[in-house]
């Protein structure tokens, strides 16, 4: 869940206290192009007053104009849809054979939106399943990040904490990168017991932590939704972390390096009792293959491959530093032998 969704959540919240009606409208499907994905969520307040987003902002205007001009006059959740024809599409501003599936949900005290925030900042990880036919809530523990479910007789949402991420060195790139993964909403900690270069760290967004690597990623108590980015260069401080690391659920572990080191690194790795398995987790070097040279495009690079673990997508080797860099090699020296 990203903050915006928390926001949604939080304001239904609030609104219900002070004694409004609220309507949640959840994104369960989608067909082709679409601009927000399936989990995405917005709330109209009786007055008209919305939080979130659930398209590039037609969509919304027309459940914003339903409120205003009828009240929130339903008592049970709704499926709609948008965009099934090309004129629906151009009108309501989604791309080109996109089509989009909503759950509008009228909320009451009785939704559990309250007890989900409450869960989501102690930390866990939530079910909200909705029945369609009655409006029943169900609230329980959830054992997967995944993020909707609906069948057209119940809609199942996993909430839970923002994704973290946990960075070893507050060296320069590592100022890049927090920079920027503050911004795709990363909840930021950058561990580095070396006081000459936490002393001076003042990224806006970021918790800076001073513990030595290994027991600051058991701290953490690292889950599906945490990513872990090694950039000291020093075994001493990424190792430990990522010894400790690869053995958790982390959707991410990278370090930074050149083939040669990475490969060093895993040797060393073998030696704190690490399997194959375990192993075959860690992303080094870091990233995909742009040709980045500076802080700035390496952080980039990194944070691209990232994204792609975190939202599933398997990059081709060639993507890969480690594959495209073996590819040029080749690529080279076949032309030069084609040239003698």
């Amino acid at each position: 869940m990203d903050s915006m969704d928390i926001e949604v959540l939080k304001s239904t919240a609030r609104w219900l206290k002070q004694g409004h009606r609220a309507l949640l409208v959840t994104v369960v499907r989608t067909w082709g192009s679409s601009p927000r994905p399936e989990g995405a969520m917005l709330a109209i307040r009786d007055d008209g007053r919305v939080v979130g987003s659930v398209s590039g902002g037609c969509i919304e205007d027309d459940l914003i104009e339903r409120v205003r001009q009828r009240g929130i006059e339903q008592t049970l959740p709704q499926a709609v849809k948008y965009g099934i024809t090309a004129e629906e599409a151009h009108r309501f501003g989604l791309p080109c054979g996109g089509t989009i599936q909503l759950v509008l949900e009228p909320l009451s005290q009785q939704s559990g939106i309250e007890k989900l925030c409450d869960a989501v900042e102690e930390g866990r990880l939530i079910a909200r399943r909705v029945d369609m036919g009655s409006g029943a809530v169900h609230l329980a523990p959830a054992e997967t990040t995944a993020g909707v479910d609906f069948d057209g007789q119940r809609i199942l949402t996993i909430h839970g904490p923002r994704y973290r991420m946990l960075v070893i060195g507050a060296g320069q790139l590592s100022r890049y990168l927090c920079n920027i993964a503050a911004g795709l909403d990363y909840q930021v900690t950058v561990c580095d017991p070396r006081e000459e270069y936490t002393d001076e760290w003042d990224i806006p967004g970021t918790m800076i932590v001073r513990t030595m690597p290994d027991d600051t990623v058991l701290d953490m108590k690292l889950d599906a939704r945490c990513a872990v980015i090694a950039l000291t260069h020093d075994p001493k401080l990424d190792d430990l972390a990522l010894m400790e690391a690869l053995k958790t659920p982390a959707f991410y572990v990278g370090a930074l390096g050149s083939r040669r080191n990475n490969a060093a690194r895993r040797e060393r790795l073998k030696e704190f009792d690490l399997n194959d398995t375990e192993l075959a987790r860690l992303h080094g070097p870091a990233g995909i293959y742009i040709g980045s040279r500076t802080p700035p495009e390496i952080a980039v690079s990194i944070l691209a491959e990232v994204t792609a673990a975190k939202n599933g997508v398997s990059l081709p080797t060639l993507l890969q530093v480690e594959g495209a860099k073996a590819a040029r090699e080749v690529a080279a020296s076949g032309g030069a032998a084609c040239s003698v």
